[in-house]
């Protein structure tokens, strides 16, 4: 399949975007996986992930790593920084953020496995990290640890 068949028909790639508003409104996009049939690994790391406390309105941050094993289709890296920003304005709690994020994936892709590690950065003074896994990894693919280390504080 040539590049030109597999990105036929993204909107977002190669062209002027604007953040959308919320999760709702992006549009994640994906594209054919030109090594369909073999097992391997895909890794997104976003370290500076941002959402809204829907109590409070502050600021919420995380490091996100996002891992999966490809199926019939990969993610489109430039929606899912659109998507991933798209939670800026948004307000849940890291619970709904990070699940929601690893469905949304899961449903799109529907990869042959897929987890996030969602690491939030202390509010309140405690951190809440978040880990959702869609079930057994397939045996023979490297999955390297996530290595965010827990958070220490000033110590």
């Amino acid at each position: 399949m040539s590049d030109e068949t597999i990105y036929s028909g993204l909107k977002q790639l190669g062209g002027a975007t604007v953040l959308p508003n919320s999760p709702e409104d992006a549009e994640l996009e994906r594209v054919a996986n030109p090594e369909a049939g073999t097992d391997y690994l895909v890794r997104f790391t976003q370290p500076e992930f941002t959402s809204l406390c829907p109590m409070t309105g502050q600021p919420d941050f995380a490091h996100l790593v996002i891992d999966y094993i490809p199926g019939e289709w990969l993610v489109e890296s430039k929606s899912l920084k659109l998507y991933l920003g798209s939670f800026r304005n948004h307000g849940a709690f890291h619970e709904a953020c990070t699940v929601s994020i690893a469905k949304r994936l899961e449903e799109l892709l529907q990869p042959a496995w897929l987890r996030i590690g969602g690491y939030w950065f202390p509010r309140g003074g405690m951190p809440i990290d978040v880990f959702y896994q869609t079930g057994e990894a397939p045996s023979g693919v490297w999955i390297p640890e996530q290595n965010v280390p827990g958070y220490r504080g000033r110590g």
